[in-house]
């Protein structure tokens, strides 16, 4: 880990150093402020101690971001703009790392100081969308390409769909346990359980259930939210020291030829289309020797010279540690571009599904090797966010455990919520989709209080409500000011 500080000039190691430490606290202030979520219902309802919850949560919030991937990290890193991603020099990468960390700490901090369960999900993603629009506007660039809108539009469905879904499948699955078990203790809260059981636990399977889909919680949400960091250490790396980063220089010479087999099987598959894709492609006007420009942009009709430039700087190549930093940085560019261009072509209609499948196959080879993270990098992570579970948890579960409904939570409630935010966050990290921890189990918890007929709080949810609207437009903005004033002072 150290190494990737040797040679660094005084100040640019410094900002290194300053800006890991930003994403690291990023991550921290994300374990007290969502992990609250996770064990909000198993310490309401005294299934375990808090203490105990929460170090626990910890644990298995470390083993989610272990064990989690990286395909979350880079559907977060894609937000921004192929053209942002190839061409960040060094005073600009660390702008662009400096007004997301800012703004996302920041909005984060204020949340959760007054228990509001907002998302570091959506402060994040708002963040990077502000400085993609803030790059667009100060390099002259349409909004529209300031911005990868796709990959956004697919987020931001999952970040909407995904707390409507857990409102109305954790109060269905209420609906079917009282339906089912009418008379089960399950259907008392913590209070009503002292005072007529005279008994302090819920009962032994609920509280089993309570506590296994607690960790089950902070599991997913340690391989969803723990991948958001890593995502941001790779663009810290890739921005201020990309010849280190910009390819994983541990790659074997199998995952190369795979890469440089992808390039070849490209250019086939665009041949085998051309009748389809010869005019977007430019494939009969621009020669496959044209040569590229140093700092060339993604065009669509410099595919086939950018296809023949990589299977160039390839040709013989075993392991990327051989090639000079310049050549490497080079060789990413290639490949984000041939990237970005297949990702277009897949979306034209009229494109058959068999060849929209080999599509997205190729896609997966050529990222490969640009598409990882170190392992310390998510130890790294792994412990932020797991430290940061341990602490600044009671604001929230008050919120959670007794200010979204008018009535106390009911066993029953806490494991609908929990066992539907647990289902509703493992399906996304299986599509490699953000979604929030704190607005899938706040709107679970709030589905069981229609379903239980206990009704809402009114300031509550509205404070709710008011921090999903504003969290994504307030980064955005925070975000996208820093970064203005980031590249001024850095000219």
């Amino acid at each position: 880990m150290f190494d990737l500080f040797h040679g660094l000039d005084l100040w640019v190691g410094l900002s290194l150093a300053l800006a890991l430490t930003f994403v690291l606290a990023f991550e921290f202030i994300n374990g007290f402020h969502d992990t609250a979520n996770a064990v909000a219902t198993v310490i309401y309802t005294k299934a375990m101690p808090p203490h105990l919850a929460v170090v626990l949560s910890g644990i298995f919030n470390f083993l989610g971001v272990l064990l989690g991937g990286v395909g979350v990290a880079y559907a977060i890193v894609h937000l921004l703009p192929v053209e942002l991603l190839i061409n960040v020099d060094t005073g600009r990468g660390l702008a662009m790392v400096f007004a997301m960390l800012a703004a996302a700490i920041a909005w984060n901090l204020g949340t959760w100081y007054f228990g509001i369960p907002a998302s570091s999900s959506h402060t994040l993603i708002g963040s990077i969308l502000g400085v993609g629009l803030a790059n667009a506007l100060i390099t002259d660039l349409p909004l529209a390409d300031g911005v990868n809108w796709g990959k956004a539009i697919d987020i931001g469905l999952s970040l909407v769909v995904s707390p409507v879904a857990g409102f109305l499948v954790a109060g269905g699955l209420l609906l079917m346990l009282k339906r089912w078990l009418p008379l089960s203790k399950m259907h008392k809260t913590p209070e009503q359980r002292r005072a007529i059981d005279n008994k302090k636990h819920p009962p032994f399977w609920n509280r089993l259930v309570l506590v296994l889909s607690a960790m089950g919680v902070s599991f997913v949400h340690g391989s969803n939210d723990g991948q958001k960091g890593i995502g941001l250490i790779m663009l810290v790396l890739i921005g201020i020291v990309p010849a280190n980063f910009v390819l994983d220089t541990n790659s074997t010479t199998y995952q190369i030829e795979r890469t440089r087999d992808a390039a070849n099987h490209l250019n086939v598959f665009y041949q085998r289309n051309e009748a389809m894709l010869g005019e977007y492609l430019a494939l009969k006007r621009v020669d496959a020797t044209t040569e590229l420009p140093r700092n060339f942009r993604c065009d669509p009709e410099l595919t086939m010279p950018t296809i023949a430039a990589l299977q160039s700087e390839l040709h013989g190549v075993s392991n990327y540690a051989d090639l000079s930093a310049e050549k490497r940085i080079a060789v990413r560019r290639y490949l984000l571009c041939l990237d970005d261009t297949a990702k277009k072509v897949a979306r034209i209609e009229g494109l058959p599904s068999r060849e929209r499948a080999d599509l997205q196959r190729l896609r997966a080879d050529l990222t490969a090797t640009t598409e990882y993270a170190p392992f310390w990098v998510i130890v790294a992570v792994a412990l932020a966010l797991g430290a940061g579970t341990m602490v600044g948890w009671r604001r929230v579960v008050l919120t959670v455990g007794e200010k979204i409904g008018k009535q106390g939570m009911t066993y029953a409630q806490g494991m609908s919520a929990q066992v539907t935010a647990m289902g509703a966050i493992g399906i996304a990290n299986v599509f490699s989709l953000p979604v929030s921890t704190t607005h899938v189990l706040s709107s679970g918890v709030a589905g069981t209080m229609i379903a239980n007929k206990s009704g809402l709080q009114g300031s509550t949810v509205r404070n709710i409500l008011m921090a999903w609207v504003l969290t994504l437009p307030a980064s955005m903005l925070l975000a996208a000011g820093l970064f203005w004033v980031g590249v001024q002072i850095a000219g």
